[in-house]
């Protein structure tokens, strides 16, 4: 993440990699304060055994697309709102160059952004594809739990 600041958006990837059972890391890396950091940070990533990396920003939010730059592993950008409503940032991590993609979720989306990577990292493990496929089952059983629970909820001009 750029800050701690941004920890509390970017805890809920945490949160879906903990309940994945991945392991993984949190730095607070800025592309403006600490570029040198953010640069080895992301040489470094894959000889250490990291296969996919979210990085959360806000604001000019380069951190996404400057780690994208120095490695080759997959990058997850994750538009934090902290000015203008979190657009600067999203277009920030959205619009990169050719030959430097970061795939983008939206503001605030880190929940998302877990997910995602466990579905990257899913691919070749069977395990976490299973996982993961479990994961999407219970989203639709809540749907479903749900709408049982809406035909409780009464209207003189409800019909169903």
């Amino acid at each position: 993440m750029g800050s701690t600041s941004d920890l509390p958006v970017m805890e809920k990837a945490a949160r879906v990699l903990n309940d994945f059972e991945i392991p993984f890391e949190m730095h607070a890396l800025s592309a403006h304060r600490t570029p040198a950091e953010v640069e080895e940070f992301a040489r470094e990533a894959a000889p250490r055994g990291i296969e996919v990396i979210i990085a959360g920003a806000g604001m000019a939010a380069h951190l996404p697309g400057v780690i994208a730059a120095a490695t080759t592993l997959p990058v997850i950008g994750v538009p934090i709102s902290a000015s203008l409503d979190g657009m600067d940032a999203l277009l920030a991590i959205a619009q990169m160059p050719p030959g430097i993609p970061v795939a983008t979720t939206a503001i605030d989306g880190a929940m998302n952004a877990g997910i995602l990577a466990a579905q990257m990292l899913a691919i070749g493990d069977p395990g976490l594809r299973e996982k993961t496929r479990s994961f999407k089952a219970s989203l639709k059983r809540k749907i479903i739990e749900a709408n049982k629970e809406l035909q409780a909820v009464s209207f003189p001009f409800k019909t169903n």
